[in-house]
């Protein structure tokens, strides 16, 4: 369906990601092998922070319907643009149309949101979907996709506050919708979402067959295990990505995110919980931090 990548650490150059690593995303935009499509090449979106931990901030977003490969201002930003915290996507449109306001990543405020999958059947749904959007939100939402609705039914449900929570009641409630419509495994994806400071990565749909996610190791032991690489070195020993795919073929570098789980990404590392999982509801926000407290 997309492709994306997520970062997080000192300010780094957008381009490193977006562009100058072997599997790189506008790489991904034409070849991707681990997709479901192997071109993504309707429209792109980058958002970022200028910096890293202040709460309120709002991302900047540039988002364009051409092909990534093909826009000659994603290589101009990407190359003058750092950012200590960033989310790129390319798409591949599952069936709403190919409008900037259906690029993602989608902005509320400080928050970011882009998905890759789809809410199947999302026509049949969308109604019940929308109606359940708070109304002092619903004007916000400007495009036609399944996933900038998910991100103001998440919103709705709590997102400001309970990430995690907010997200496991939004998609309980597109499966709600879906069993009573008749939609078979309503929900398929991997979402990202963050408020400039923490970023939540979920693997979920409702067959527990999602798509791929993986997460790289810190820069700092990528540089251990790696010492003669010298693109390496742009990276700060905190830096991580998230990602659909790997951005290169170094053994050990990307781990895959197991299926149903939310990977969290702060000033604390790298660490993930499961995620509706058998059933099971979103895990409480003691339980969370409990896990930051280990």
């Amino acid at each position: 369906m997309c492709r994306w990548v997520v970062y997080s650490g000192e300010s780094l150059r957008l381009s490193t990601l977006i562009l100058d690593t072997p599997h790189s995303l506008v790489a991904q935009s034409l070849n991707s092998p681990l997709g479901k499509e192997t071109v993504n090449g309707d429209g792109f979106g980058v958002g970022w922070y200028p910096t890293h931990g202040t709460p309120g901030g709002a991302p900047a977003l540039f988002r364009s319907v051409e092909p990534a490969w093909y826009d000659e201002n994603l290589s101009e930003l990407a190359h003058a643009i750092e950012s200590p915290l960033f989310f790129a996507h390319v798409r591949a449109a599952s069936g709403p149309p190919i409008q900037q306001t259906n690029c993602h990543p989608f902005r509320y405020e400080n928050w970011m949101f882009m998905h890759n999958g789809a809410l199947r059947q999302f026509g049949v749904m969308k109604r019940d979907i929308l109606l359940a959007v708070d109304p002092a939100l619903f004007s916000k939402v400007k495009g036609t996709t399944d996933s900038e609705a998910l991100f103001y039914l998440a919103l709705t449900l709590g997102l400001r506050d309970d990430p995690i929570g907010a997200m496991a009641r939004a998609i309980r409630e597109v499966e709600r919708i879906g069993d009573a419509l008749s939609v078979q495994n309503p929900v398929q994806g991997t979402f990202a979402v963050t408020d400039g400071m923490t970023i939540w990565a979920f693997r979920y749909s409702t067959e527990h067959n999602s798509r791929t996610l993986f997460y790289s190791e810190d820069g700092e032991t990528l540089q251990k295990t790696y010492p003669d690489l010298d693109q390496l070195r742009v990276f700060s020993a905190t830096a991580r990505v998230i990602v659909s795919e790997p951005l290169t073929d170094l053994p050990g570098a990307f781990i895959e995110v197991p299926e149903s789980t939310v990977a969290i990404l702060d000033g604390d590392g790298y660490r993930q919980l499961p995620f509706l999982r058998d059933g099971a509801p979103a895990p409480s926000a003691a339980e969370v931090a409990a896990v930051v407290d280990a």
